[in-house]
């Protein structure tokens, strides 16, 4: 600027001054305004009417409390007052609830000025919702790896634990069978298989959760799911519990083990009864849904698309967030010592996984909860087919045979078991402790006997190598646990014989006869 232009600034009217500074500050992108001591708005440009919704004329004159009712219980009004009694700069970034109730974020500088104090204000809500749903996403993420590594333990400790549950049910059966009805240890023995068969039970309700169990999926209506167990959970859930279910007609159809759905209910329903001991109304709902984009953001694992929805609420004590946190966690539990195991909420959500479903969950402290669980709806109608298993049993059969079984098992204590029941029989048998070793086996082979997760090969890859030496050879497999690669990766075809452990004389007894006489 040359000198006379300085001096005819210096010349200039002050109202042009202050219309130049005026402009400036309506075009800026940033807020600011201009609060005295009594708190009133004496100056706002237009950003901050835009970011505070409202207009200059609503707010010049007024006092922030008139125009923003419960500002001064909020961090910036504490501030504000700060730098209006001590005159000194202040920073903040400041959450604002706008009068339409939705959030924003702000970052603001705190600036005294003879007439009180100057407000600038950045918008930052967009960068601030994108800061927190990264760190919902990285939650999340972190929480799925947790159960992941839970359920990986969770499956690890069934599958071993059946392996043992297969001796102890299996040598206390024998051993009752050669007892005489009156003998006086005979009812010790009951006991030791009767707890080996509880025991065996809660195996399959980790195994549930693990994602790791062998499904009969079906594609079913859950509607007539809903109406099959009416009777059953009204037994259940007691006369001081009102049962009221709301079925949406034309549902869409899931594909699901009907068993599994059954669980889900009776795990959900007990887990309402327990939070009404005074009673009070569960509420079963069926409907078709629309899940969206956001959904599948919140909730990994989960496509956006048609779903089925069955919730289940009550009108119970409900959970504070912290329990929220882990009520899907195995042998979590938040009731008296003997009044559960911790693993009802567990086996449903590992079930719904399974499924490939999600499951969500609302809860207040004294205003009940509600669990939603969504399927992917399907369109077909056809029923696939499905791993064959026998049922355990609890009638003592051994196992009865001339034909050659050879039989693949890692661990030593349950080939021992096996071998044992199988030459009991009368099977001319073989064995194995590794599937490197039975490729060796030069012999014919009538069966082969074959766990399903072994160190350095699986079952199928063993029993496709095999069957190429000897392709008339059955196959029976065996696992306490499917584990990723049958469940996601199918290790085992539709149909494949396969045998559920822990192993007993009846489950393996009436699987070799069911596959030998299917071959036959």
């Amino acid at each position: 600027m040359s000198a006379s232009q300085r001096a005819e600034s210096r010349n200039a009217p002050l109202g042009d001054q202050g219309k130049v500074a005026r402009d400036v500050l309506e075009s800026l992108l940033e807020g600011c305004q201009v609060i005295g001591f009594d708190f009133r708005y004496l100056y706002v440009n237009a950003t901050v009417a835009a970011q505070g919704q409202r207009s200059k004329e609503q707010l010049i004159g007024r006092t922030m409390m008139e125009c923003y009712p419960g500002i001064e219980n909020t961090p910036v009004f504490f501030a504000l007052r700060r730098c209006m009694s001590d005159r000194t700069h202040h920073s903040m970034e400041n959450e604002f609830t706008f009068p339409d109730g939705s959030i924003g974020w702000f970052e603001l500088r705190l600036v005294p000025v003879p007439e009180g104090t100057c407000i600038l204000s950045m918008d930052i809500t967009e960068r601030k919702r994108a800061q927190l749903a990264l760190a919902k996403s990285e939650e999340q993420l972190r929480h799925a790896q947790k159960m992941e590594a839970i359920g990986r333990l969770a499956g690890g400790v069934a599958h071993d634990f059946n392996n043992m549950l297969s001796v102890i049910i299996s040598y206390s059966g024998l051993a009752m069978d050669s007892l005489k009805p009156n003998d006086p240890t005979r009812a010790d023995v009951q006991e030791i298989q009767n707890a080996g068969y509880r025991a065996a039970e809660l195996t399959k309700q980790l195994l549930a959760f693990s994602r790791q169990q062998v499904t009969q999926a079906k594609i079913i209506d859950l509607n007539e799911s809903v109406a099959g167990i009416d009777k059953m959970l009204r037994r259940l859930i007691g006369d001081d519990v009102e049962l009221r279910t709301v079925a949406t007609p034309r549902l869409g159809r899931v594909k699901a083990d009907p068993g599994h759905i059954d669980q889900i209910l009776m795990n959900l329903a007990v887990n309402a009864r327990d939070a009404m001991p005074a009673g009070g109304q569960l509420t079963i709902e069926t409907g078709n849904v629309e899940l969206d984009d956001a959904y599948a953001r919140d909730h990994l694992g989960t496509e956006p698309g048609p779903h089925v929805m069955l919730a289940v609420s009550d009108t119970g004590s409900g959970m504070d967030k912290e329990t929220l946190r882990h009520i899907f966690e195995p042998f979590f539990t938040t009731k008296p010592v003997g009044k559960g195991t911790g693993l009802g909420l567990s086996t449903v959500f590992g079930i719904v996984q399974q499924s490939e479903g999600s499951i969500w969950v609302y809860s207040e402290p004294g205003k009940g909860t509600t669990f939603k669980v969504y399927f992917p709806c399907v369109e077909e109608t056809e029923v696939p087919g499905v791993v064959r298993r026998t049922p355990m049993s609890t009638r003592v059969v051994t196992p009865r045979g001339k034909e050659t079984i050879l039989l693949v098992e890692d661990d030593a204590q349950l080939r021992h078991l096996i071998l044992g029941l199988l030459e009991r029989g009368g099977y001319n048998v073989l064995v194995a402790p590794t599937p490197e070793e039975a490729l060796h086996v030069t012999a014919d082979i009538d069966l082969l006997l074959t766990d399903v997760i072994m160190p350095g090969m699986d079952g199928r890859e063993l029993a496709r190598r095999f069957l190429i030496k000897q392709p008339e050879t059955r196959v029976l497999y065996m696992s306490g646990y499917t584990g990723d690669a049958i469940v996601h990766h199918r290790v085992l075809d539709d149909g494949a014989a396969f045998l559920q452990k822990p192993i007993t004389p009846t489950a393996l007894a009436l699987a070799l006869q069911e596959i030998f006489e299917h071959h036959e």
